[in-house]
């Protein structure tokens, strides 16, 4: 399997492209990642009202997007609940594809990441399709395979306001005959969305993600404070649920850190060890160089927007035995994981 570790590293994947460097999930910062000898890179999907899969980290747009700044689009902001989560903006399910079209994307934290934002406006919302067929034009130049990790967004939300993301994921795949390729994982917060896919017949890894806290909305829609923490998840009795359903879970780097109260590292746990005891890849994310996300240990001075000592921290991830990484500044995780 091309997306398997290779040489005992894990695979490097590009979180959103490169957003460390281009507003993420544009052309550039897909071109700049694979440019950079990513493994895979990772396209988060939400659909627009046409029933279009578009990239972009949330459905809601007001922070990727210049959509605040179109007077024609002004009487579409509006507040909805979204996995139990009240957010007041512009969605990309209340536009057609051709009006999402229209817009430019934008740094999602101009703050921490001002060089990004200098690429601001000047490149379009891309489609699932697009992802695809830039993934494949790229392993065929560079003749190696590239995968792609993609992640399905609030299924439950979607499918609850008529929007059924799993017959839209599926039909994408097969007309870009992705859904037989070895170098297609599929992940998800919800377990669900996962388990529709793969009793469709969509061939993937199948990964489940794994928040620090909270529960799944999913299991939650459906059993209410019953439902599983993804803290109890990652016990090994959770862990075991998982054998046969999974092919592997994709953690916060707090589940391996574990921070304590202080935000000081008491890590790393045995959850790496403990998955891989049961079969299962364990991914992680997000590795980012910036003081801002770098526990306390790791943090220098400079402020939040100042890289830390990133390079400690990652290590630790390393050491662990982690199949993956998911990483906003290619060439930095290339140097720490792969090099």
């Amino acid at each position: 399997m091309p997306l398997d570790r290779t040489f005992g590293r894990p695979l490097v994947i590009g979180h959103r492209g490169a957003p460390g460097y281009r507003p993420e999930h544009t052309r550039s910062s897909y071109d700049l990642a694979l440019a950079m000898g990513v493994d895979a890179v990772e396209p988060d999907v939400v659909p627009t009202r046409d029933g279009v899969l578009v990239v972009r980290h949330e459905n809601e747009i007001s922070g990727t997007t210049d959509v605040s700044t179109r007077p024609e689009f002004a009487t579409r902001r509006t507040t909805k609940t979204v996995d139990g989560t009240e957010l007041t903006g512009w969605f990309t399910e209340d536009f057609t594809w051709a009006e999402l079209a229209t817009l430019k994307c934008r740094e999602r934290l101009p703050k921490i990441r001002p060089a990004s934002a200098s690429f601001d406006d000047q490149q379009p919302i891309l489609r699932l399709a697009d992802v695809l067929d830039l993934v494949r034009a790229a392993s065929d130049e560079q003749q190696r395979a590239i995968g792609v990790v993609l992640e399905i967004k609030h299924a439950t939300y979607f499918e609850s306001v008529g929007l059924d993301v799993v017959p839209l994921v599926e039909a994408e795949l097969r007309r870009s005959g992705w859904s037989d390729s070895p170098a297609l994982v599929i992940e998800s917060f919800e377990s669900t969305v996962l388990e529709r896919l793969r009793e469709r017949g969509v061939r993937a890894e199948y990964i489940y993600l794994i928040e620090a806290g909270g529960r799944p909305f999913d299991l939650v829609a459906a059993f209410g404070d019953d439902a599983p923490t993804y803290r109890q998840t990652v016990q090994p009795e959770g862990l075991d649920a998982l054998v046969g359903r999974f092919d592997g879970i994709s953690v916060d780097k707090r589940v391996i850190l574990a921070p304590n109260k202080l935000g000081r590292m008491t890590g790393p746990t045995s959850v790496v060890a403990d998955a891989h005891a049961r079969g299962l890849k364990v991914f992680v994310w997000t590795c980012r160089p910036e003081n801002s996300f770098l526990v306390a240990d790791f943090r220098g001075k400079g402020g939040g927007a100042a890289l830390g000592d990133y390079e400690a921290e990652w290590r630790v991830i390393r050491d662990a035995g982690v199949d993956g990484v998911f990483v906003d500044h290619p060439d930095l995780g290339m140097d720490v994981f792969a090099r």
